[in-house]
């Protein structure tokens, strides 16, 4: 048996280039959670740092985030809980603008998801600039949440995502790294 730690989940990982335009690679995990060895690997290493930590409830943020926060909550025993984009939730809704590279979009969660003193886990795929888990931040915050720790499969610390995170005072944790992308 491979030891999970040891397991170089880059090799799990396709890179597809000028996707989704010119110029940017696109590091699709969908290859990762269809083999069963890379998914164990990268679902025990999410969930390990947080066994002991105290976590009520696991956000995962559309849509690759739903897979991994899901898999993630089942294993820590908690429950989950969506961030959507605008308009997808059926229920009443808070929301939260941040800037894109061209404009501005809109991310949402049930206002009743996330209880006043909760212990929230924020779980996606992969972090470049930040600008969508940091909206799912300060959506959990304002409901009363606090944020234990962001964790992702994927970081392009080049864009400076985690550090934007770590600016507000939320723990990073990342698998692996695809520096100058």
């Amino acid at each position: 048996m491979t030891n999970a730690k040891s397991l170089d989940l880059r090799t799990f990982i396709r890179s597809i280039p000028d996707y989704p335009k010119p110029g940017v690679i696109f590091r699709d995990i969908t290859t990762l959670i269809a083999d069963p060895v890379g998914w164990r690997a990268a679902v025990d290493q999410l969930v390990w740092p947080y066994l002991t930590a105290g976590v009520d409830k696991v956000v995962g943020i559309e849509a690759r985030g739903f897979i991994l926060g899901g898999a993630v909550a089942h294993q820590l025993g908690k429950g989950f809980v969506p961030i959507r984009k605008q308009g997808k939730l059926p229920y009443k809704t808070i929301g939260q603008d941040y800037s894109l590279e061209y404009g501005m979009d809109r991310v949402e969660m049930h206002e009743d998801a996330i209880q006043p003193g909760e212990r929230v886990l924020v779980v996606d795929d992969l972090i470049a600039t930040g600008g969508t888990a940091q909206a799912g931040i300060e959506l959990i915050r304002r409901c009363g949440g606090t944020v234990v720790a962001a964790a992702f499969v994927i970081d392009l610390p080049d864009l400076g995502g985690a550090d934007r995170l770590r600016a507000i005072d939320v723990d990073v944790h990342t698998l692996i790294d695809f520096e100058g992308d």
